[in-house]
Formats: C-alpha cells, structure tokens, sequence
C-alpha cells in the first residue's frame, strides 16, 4: 500500500512539473489552427483514444471518461484512479506540389476519480481544449521595377502561437439502478495570438521605398465551461447490456477583449479593441454502447456543436474595422465508432486480460478558411490495454493507441493534411479505501 501511494506521489508531482510547461506550448503545427480557436482537440483519455474517443454511452467503476460525466456514478469504491496521457505526432503538409512534416510531443490529459459515497463520484483534472500553432509563408509576385528590370514579390509571413487549456471538476450521481447524471464545471484560460507581417521585395532585397505593414492579434482568454450528461442502463439478459447517453454544453460569451494593432515601417500606427470577441458554443450529443459477457464493448457517438452561432473578432471587408462577427464559423458535427475486446478479464493469464481496441472517425469543419469550408477530417485508431502487473486484481493500466488522421480540404488549392501519432495514457488505480482488520 504504501509502495503504491509512493508510485502516486511522484506521478502527481511529475504531473505538477509538466503542466506549467504545457500551458506555455502548443500540439499542433497546422496551417488551420490560423483560425477560429485553434484546432480543436477531442479530450480523450487513454482508455478511449483507440476507440477514436467513443465515450458517451461508455461507464466503467476503474475509467475516468470526463466526456460524460454522469459515469463517475459507478467509480470504484475503494480506489483512487489517477490517469495521465501524452501524444507523440508526425504531421505531413502538402498542397499538391510541396511536402514538408513536423514533429510535435505534447500532454494530453491529467486527471483523477474516486467515490465520495456510494452512487456519487468525483473527478477533477487537466485537459487541452484547443492549440494554435503555425508559421509560414506565402509569396507573390506583384510587378516588375522598371529601372532595375527586378521582379517585385510580396511576402506575407504567418506566425501563431496559443490555444485554450481547461482545468475542471465534475461530479456524477446515480439516484436509482440503471440512471446516472452529472456535470463538469470547467475553467478555461489561454492566449489568442496571431502576427502577420508582408514585405515587399525588388528582386532578393527589401525594398525601401515601399511602406510594409504588421498586424498583431492578440486576446487573453479566460472563462467558464459548463457540461451535463446522462446514462441509462438497459439490461438485456444476464450477458448483454445496453447502455445510453447524452451529453450538452453551455454555450455563452466570453467576457474578454481582442486587440488588433497595426503599424507600417512609415510610422503608421492603430490599435482597436473588441469586447467580447469571442463565444464558446451550444453542443450536444448521443451515444449507446453494447457490452456482451464483460468481453465486448461496442458502440458509437455523435457529437454536434453550435459553431454558427458563434462570433469571432476579425476584420471587416467594408468598413475596415476589427469587430466581433458572425459568419466565420460552420456548425461541427463528429461521429464516432469503437470496439473492444477482452478475452478474460478475470484470467490467470497475462495475455487473456490484455484489452484490444479499434475505432474510426468522422469530423465536420467548424471554420471557414478566406470563405471557403475548412477540411473534413478523417480519423482510424487502434490499440491495446495492458495491465501493468501480472496480478489478477491488479486494475493499473498503460494504454498504447496508433492514430491515423487526415484533413481533406474542399478546395484543390487549400492545404491536405495526414497525422500519425502513437498515444500512451497510464492509470494508475489502486486500492485506497480498503479498511484492514487484524485478527
């Protein structure tokens, strides 16, 4: 026991160390994370990311799935689960005639669940909510100098760096067999950051004579998220079991403001603000889950979020003028599948108790990139659950999950996009509550 408080003590301190770091840094390279709040990340836990996040009509009493919160109602009375993840990423870029690849490494999420009484469970930790991070440039040839014969070109440089984090505690209740409820409240903070510089070139050299121009967008973000879910249980016969559920979020305003400054190299210099020049939005969804014999889970989610609904400080086309608008974002909608099998969870053997896990994707845009739709995305997962010992009653897990993802985009000559990445959460549960008697 005290061996594996010790085990405990040290993740959550490690856990302390990187947290700092990662609210600094970003898990993407994309060229669309320039827009909207970033890309968005699907806040799964180690248990569910081979299942491509399934997690809606899923509960188990040694799982934390903070996707629907109504299953910590069946947390493990005498455990403490603890549960970090980290992502390692390969991101390929093309636009039908170059490649390029990135390489990224970042914290997925850290979080905890323990039972404060029976039918009533509590989780509290850390998860991304969205990340910015791109840097490019484009180029374009403006004219001809006709004293020097050079070409003139207009590069724009793009730069981003940013995203939103979520610190939050959720409860789940189950007032009678087969019915769970509960909520996440959720705090959010982050940084908007986006810079934009385009310079005009005679030839291979800065032309001086020309007024080039910055523009810098910048907002700290910081607010409140609210989620509600529901579970309900449907027993079929003693090996079969169906489970249902539903998820809502709070959409509302984000009581922060967005700046804009713009100067030139003449000495031209403006600054504009906006209140409340960002949203979070209403979403919902829908999800069932089969398990047969304690064997197999199988099901599938679908997950729609209000984005349209939602303004975005950007710079408008008429009037010049940086204000909080509609018209930047499209509504989301994902859907997901999954499966997991286990050959005997009760076995003596190692191999029987191992978890094997698949799923696929399918996600709609929630931006427009310069008026256009943004990418479809595309995901395939699999992976396994392997005990950490070989104890029978040992519930301690490292989960290993290979992701493959790609962003189609609507038109040629927008940007393609192909992820692979290799997950790796652990949970670490132990038996905490356990009372001792000595004979």
């Amino acid at each position: 026991m005290k061996s594996s408080r010790k085990i405990l003590y040290s993740l959550l301190l490690a856990a302390t160390q990187i947290l700092p770091a990662t609210a600094q840094t970003n898990g993407t390279n994309s060229p669309y994370s320039r827009f909207g709040l970033g890309t968005l990340d699907d806040q799964s836990q180690g248990f569910n990311k081979a299942m491509s996040g399934l997690g809606i009509g899923l509960h188990a009493g040694n799982r934390v799935n903070m996707l629907n919160p109504a299953s910590y109602a069946v947390a493990d009375s005498l455990t403490f689960i603890f549960d970090v993840g980290m992502s390692l990423q390969n991101g390929n870029f093309s636009d039908g005639t170059n490649r390029i690849n990135a390489h990224n490494t970042s914290l997925d999420y850290v979080n905890a669940l323990f039972r404060l009484r029976k039918n009533l469970g509590f989780s509290f930790g850390f998860v991304p909510y969205s990340s910015i991070g791109y840097n490019f440039t484009t180029s374009q040839h403006v004219g001809t100098d006709y004293v020097s014969g050079n070409t003139i070109t207009n590069k724009s440089v793009y730069y981003g760096d940013g995203g939103i984090h979520q610190l939050y505690a959720g409860i789940g209740w189950k007032p009678f067999q087969g019915f769970s409820i509960g909520a996440n409240v959720g705090y959010l903070w982050g940084n908007y950051y986006h810079t934009i510089s385009q310079t005009l070139y005679n030839g291979s050299s800065v032309d001086s004579n020309a007024d080039n121009l910055y523009r810098q967008f910048n907002a700290d973000i910081a607010s409140y998220k609210v989620d509600l879910g529901i579970q309900y249980d449907i027993p079929i016969n003693k090996k079969n079991q169906i489970t249902l559920g539903a998820i809502a979020g709070i959409g509302h305003k984000i009581n922060n403001t967005a700046t804009l400054l713009n100067y030139t190299t003449k000495g031209d210099s403006v600054t504009q603000e906006v209140n409340q020049a960002f949203q979070i939005p209403f979403s919902f969804g829908f999800g069932f889950s089969w398990n047969h014999n304690n064997q197999w889970n199988i099901g599938a989610d679908i997950h729609h979020e209000r984005w349209a609904d939602c303004v975005l400080p950007a710079i408008d086309d008429e009037t010049g003028r940086y204000v909080a608008q509609k018209g930047m974002y499209l509504n989301r909608t994902k859907a997901v599948i999954g499966a997991e099998f286990v050959p005997d969870r009760e076995s003596r053997h190692y191999l029987q108790r191992v978890e094997y896990k698949i799923g696929a994707s399918y996600s709609t845009p929630y931006v427009k990139v310069n008026g256009t739709d943004g990418p479809r995305e595309y995901g395939i997962t699999a992976g396994f659950g392997f005990p950490i010992t070989n104890k029978i009653n040992s519930r301690s897990m490292i989960n290993v999950s290979f992701q493959w993802l790609h962003s189609s985009p609507s038109a040629t000559s927008m940007i393609t996009e192909n992820y692979l990445k290799l997950n790796v959460g652990i949970t670490f549960n132990e038996k905490w509550f356990m009372k001792w008697k000595i004979n």
